[in-house]
């Protein structure tokens, strides 16, 4: 059976390269539970006992008789896509961590199914964890997690329900073809629609790039108006690797201070710590950054196969900005950004996710953004999480850590998600351009704490 590739999850199979990866992935952390010394291994062996469901069976077939398509496949490898690590003993979370961004470095095998996973041993302090990662060709942030907290329990029962990769999604409703003339009118209704949008974007983004290049200070949603920045230099196959966890509802109660969201605050304090991080190492940038932020486009129930997502292009605060200054601009330009994007319809929004990823990847493929505006400086995600606590087979969930894609010369990305009363937070960087992500991590935990003291003073 094939299914053809739409065109959105088609640009993240043409976009990838070896050092541009377009896999997405997350890292779950648990707790052993008293006297299950051989619990990671009976997870292991239940995983290897399930078998994937679409999408996690496809094989993309890019070239050969026909458009695009995925191939259902019935053969797959457990011990190649379950895999069983330990850490040696004496490790560190450090070690963990460094491991994970191996892992997370080489390109999935298009000749296999999408996805891998690993159950890996041995995490300091009575710990494991499970790296997992699939190709975005499939699965979106949103969809993903899902997913994945769909394959854990709400009770501390021994139990393993089926992983991401085994779950099946609902029958699909009968398929009748319809009439050649409908076909017809569908076909060149979608064609006017696409081409309405694309000029849309096209007359936008010029506008928007001869103010770039004028120097007019620009609102809205802006991609392509990017000066480059450390993170923006040739990515390389090497990744670094870190999380952060900060306080869920404390950081509510911080932005409803300062009028501002969640994520205005988490922008905010990634923003802060990256310009702190880069004037530590020597590198400062004097310069706003532009942050690409994913939007989903899936309403609550929507779990079909594929990516749903558009994308807002937001400037965020001037390099000498206080912490309680740089929050206040990053609420404008993402309410500037929210109108603009809000503006589209959800045909059109797609359409500018795939004419952006399209052109971002063109520049990095002939070396063109190294010598013009890139799409942006690094990406801020935010993926919906769970407020009830989770387990696998009696494993308490501590923790659930996106590590997510670099590509087109965007060398750091950061993907946050909400679990119980705490939010994560997932720092993937390239290597040859932020070499220590756990450094990152740290200066924006202390912005964190800086934005804290501000909320406290206001509050005075």
């Amino acid at each position: 059976m094939s299914n053809a590739i739409a065109p959105l999850d088609l640009s993240w199979l043409l976009l990838e390269t070896p050092a541009g990866t377009t896999h997405v992935g997350a890292m779950l952390l648990f707790e052993k539970p008293a006297g299950r010394r051989t619990i990671v291994r009976e997870i292991v062996a239940a995983y290897r006992a399930q078998r994937p469901a679409p999408p996690f069976n496809y094989v993309p077939e890019l070239i050969g008789a026909g458009a695009p398509h995925f191939r259902e496949v019935d053969d797959w490898d457990p011990h190649y896509h379950v895999a069983h690590l330990a850490l040696p003993p004496g490790s560190s979370y450090d070690d963990l961590l460094r491991l994970v961004a191996d892992l997370h470095e080489p390109m999935l095998d298009r000749d296999r199914p999408l996805f891998r996973c690993w159950v890996i041993d041995g995490v300091p302090g009575g710990r494991f964890a499970i790296y997992t990662k699939t190709h975005h060709s499939i699965i979106d942030g949103v969809s993903g997690l899902k997913k994945l907290y769909d394959g854990l329990s709400l009770t501390d029962e021994p139990t393993v329900l089926p992983p991401a990769f085994a779950q099946t999604g609902p029958p699909a409703p009968p398929h009748k073809p319809p009439p050649v003339l409908r076909r017809l009118t569908d076909t060149l209704r979608g064609v006017i629609t696409q081409v309405g949008a694309i000029n849309q974007i096209s007359f936008g983004a010029l506008r928007k790039g001869l103010g770039a290049a004028l120097g007019s200070h620009l609102e809205g949603s802006l991609p392509f108006v990017a000066r480059h920045s450390p993170t923006n230099v040739p990515l390389k196959q090497a990744r670094s690797f870190a999380t952060v966890s900060l306080p869920l509802e404390e950081m509510h109660q911080i932005g409803h201070r300062f009028g501002a969201t969640l994520n205005d605050v988490a922008a905010t304090v990634i923003d802060h710590g990256l310009h702190s991080y880069l004037r530590e190492r020597g590198g400062d940038y004097g310069h706003e950054f532009i942050a690409m932020v994913p939007v989903s486009l899936r309403g609550e129930d929507d779990g079909a196969i594929g990516t749903r997502v558009s994308a807002m292009f937001v400037r965020l605060g001037s390099p000498g900005a206080d912490i309680s200054e740089r929050l206040q601009q990053v609420v404008h330009s993402v309410a500037a950004a929210k109108k603009e994007l809000g503006a589209m319809s959800p045909d059109t929004a797609m359409t500018y996710a795939v004419a952006l990823i399209a052109l971002a990847g063109a520049a990095a493929t002939t070396h063109l953004d190294r010598i013009g505006r890139p799409a942006c400086n690094l990406v801020i995600s935010n993926v919906p999480g769970a407020r009830e606590p989770r387990y696998l087979s009696g494993a308490p969930l501590v923790g659930i850590f996106p590590v997510s894609a670099l590509a087109a010369a965007i060398g750091l990305n950061v993907t946050l998600s909400s679990y119980r009363d705490h939010m994560d937070f997932g720092f993937v960087s390239n290597a040859a351009a932020i070499d220590d992500a756990r450094a990152l991590a740290e200066h924006t935990r202390q912005a964190y704490a800086d934005l804290k003291a501000a909320a406290k003073e206001t509050a005075s």
